[in-house]
């Protein structure tokens, strides 16, 4: 008889709160003090210096139709951090899944959502640091928030709730994967493709013809185009925010939370 099943015999109700916040404080804790969190702050930086800098002459003289380069670029680093959160995630879920604590908490009084909780909670955590990060770095280079303090909240809301999609996304990929190493290597290469192919680093109109339908509409370009109008721009090409405009945003959003939520829970309620 497992643990779980003594204890639903002898009518304890384990403590489903306590559970996720020792099982998040796992997470978090020795990242802490490890200094592997560094690596939520450092790679916004990366990314910033690695756009901006080779870019920001080419582009002026190709022309964006924003006051600066940075204003165009920013909300492009955003995603960019959050696929890192994301790429992580899918590492630390299969390193769990590989090493057997998913089958060890099976046999334990702990809920079937709780690690999964615990996990996202954990990633939550280093989103939210990164995307500060990304923000002191934009500051930097010169992106500034030209609308209200509603739109300001708008794009740092938007910018985790795609965060936190992704994420749950990546762990739920990570759960079922029998590699960490593989995992984060395959990975890798959607942020690098959807990025590069975006209308993240120059407008869409600057593309091949052949490739202009594929950059529009794919899901990047359409969360840049979403977060360059909740942030705006002195010369008001950044487009109006509206359903038409957030729409697709949002779909794609609730489309990824709709396939991995269910995912999850099924994954959960197969621990044991």
């Amino acid at each position: 008889m497992t643990a779980g099943a003594w204890l639903a015999e002898a009518g304890a109700t384990p403590d489903r709160a306590r559970q996720w916040w020792v099982l998040t404080t796992r997470l978090i804790v020795p990242s802490v003090k490890t200094g592997e969190v560094l690596t939520s702050i450092l790679a916004p930086a990366t990314f910033t210096a690695g756009f901006y800098i080779p870019l920001k002459t080419v582009m002026t003289f190709a022309g964006t139709g924003f006051s600066s380069y940075a204003q165009f670029m920013m909300p492009l680093v955003v995603l960019q951090a959050a696929a890192f959160t994301a790429i992580s995630a899918a590492f630390r879920s299969a390193t769990d899944s590989v090493a057997g604590l998913n089958r060890r908490f099976g046999s334990m009084p702990v809920g079937r959502l709780v690690p999964a909780a615990a996990r996202m909670s954990g990633n939550v955590f280093r989103l939210a640091l990164s995307l500060c990060s990304a923000m002191v770095c934009g500051y930097v280079i010169g992106f500034r928030f030209y609308l209200d303090a509603a739109h300001t909240a708008g794009f740092l809301l938007l910018s985790m709730l795609i965060g936190t999609a992704l994420t749950l996304g990546a762990d739920v990929i990570g759960t079922v994967s029998r590699s960490p190493e593989a995992v984060t290597q395959a990975l890798v290469l959607p942020p690098l493709i959807f990025g590069m192919l975006s209308a993240g680093l120059a407008p869409a109109r600057q593309f091949p013809g052949w490739v202009q339908p594929f950059v529009r509409n794919q899901p990047v370009s359409q969360f840049v185009l979403a977060l360059r109008a909740l942030a705006g721009d002195t010369l008001g090409n950044a487009g109006q925010v509206s359903w038409s405009l957030m729409g697709p945003s949002l779909v794609w959003i609730a489309a990824i939370l709709a396939l991995c939520i269910p995912l999850t829970v099924r994954s959960s309620s197969g621990r044991a």
